[in-house]
């Protein structure tokens, strides 16, 4: 069956469920599920029972669709995500995104969890993603396109749409959150970098680095939808002193700054 086939079989699975179309599609990264309590719920569909839906295989991501509203703004949330160093394709990992946009959706938010390259970044800050470098092995858009999902070469030069950064910053500086902005490289993971990796990373010029976002923002772009993306920086791993890092550890640092995030993204929602 063909993707766009796919895409098809699955928006007729999932219409008949939901009373209103989403304008945002939200997906939410490891450590980040508590975000769903921004959102009055409708309907939750768990990602097993959805045709051709993969099912998250990591622990911090719950694995289902919810849809509902965050003020009078109709939203679907990804709580988990798919990674392809779980083993799935990149088709399969950007699938969701592509059903957001035969659902409707205009512009969509991503959230993940980040370890910091750039030296003056502190475990639990908030970064807005301004633009990235993509390290990863398989590109999402490889092989044959279909021009009824998007064009040939997508123009990747405002990747992260500009006005949904300077409208998040507003928001952070009238809730008194403090963000960073910077530049996010994609790895395929799924071991965490090593010191002289996090140097490296920073000296091409990343700021936080992770292993998620990259492809999902290349496909909502092939598809014309409009990006924000947002990282809570887990850990700071450039120092000369041998730092463990733990998946368990990651998810700590991610739950305790998804208050301040939860805030910024359900405002920046509100505004669309």
């Amino acid at each position: 069956m063909s993707l766009y086939d796919k895409i098809r079989q699955t928006t007729a699975f999932i219409q008949p469920k939901i009373s209103n179309k989403p304008r945002v599609g939200i997906i939410l990264g490891s450590g980040l599920g508590g975000l769903v309590d921004i959102i009055e719920k409708e309907t939750s569909i768990p990602y097993s029972d959805i045709p051709n839906f993969p099912v998250s295989t990591v622990q911090g991501h719950s694995g289902q669709l919810i849809f509902g509203r965050i003020g009078n703004c109709n939203v679907m949330l990804m709580a988990g995500r798919f990674h392809y160093y779980e083993g799935y394709s990149m088709e399969e990992v950007t699938f969701p995104v592509r059903i957001m946009k035969a659902l409707g959706v205009e512009t969509v938010v991503i959230s993940n969890a980040s370890g910091g390259t750039n030296p003056a970044f502190n475990i639990g800050d908030l970064m807005i993603i301004k633009d990235h470098i993509n390290l990863c092995p398989e590109h999402p858009l490889r092989g044959p396109n279909d021009e009824r999902l998007g064009t040939r070469f997508p123009d990747m030069s405002q990747a992260y749409d500009h006005d949904l950064i300077n409208m998040a910053k507003a928001i952070s500086e009238e809730q008194g959150i403090g963000v960073r902005t910077g530049v996010y490289i994609g790895l395929q993971g799924p071991t965490f970098e090593t010191p002289a990796e996090y140097r490296m990373l920073h000296v091409i010029g990343g700021d936080a680095v992770g292993m998620s976002t990259v492809a999902e923002v290349i496909v909502a772009r092939h598809a014309q939808m409009r990006v924000f993306a947002i990282s809570v920086i887990t850990d700071i791993g450039i120092s000369d002193i041998p730092i463990t890092i733990t998946h368990e550890e990651v998810l700590e640092a991610a739950n305790a700054a998804a208050p301040k995030m939860a805030g910024l993204v359900a405002a920046l929602v509100k505004r669309l």
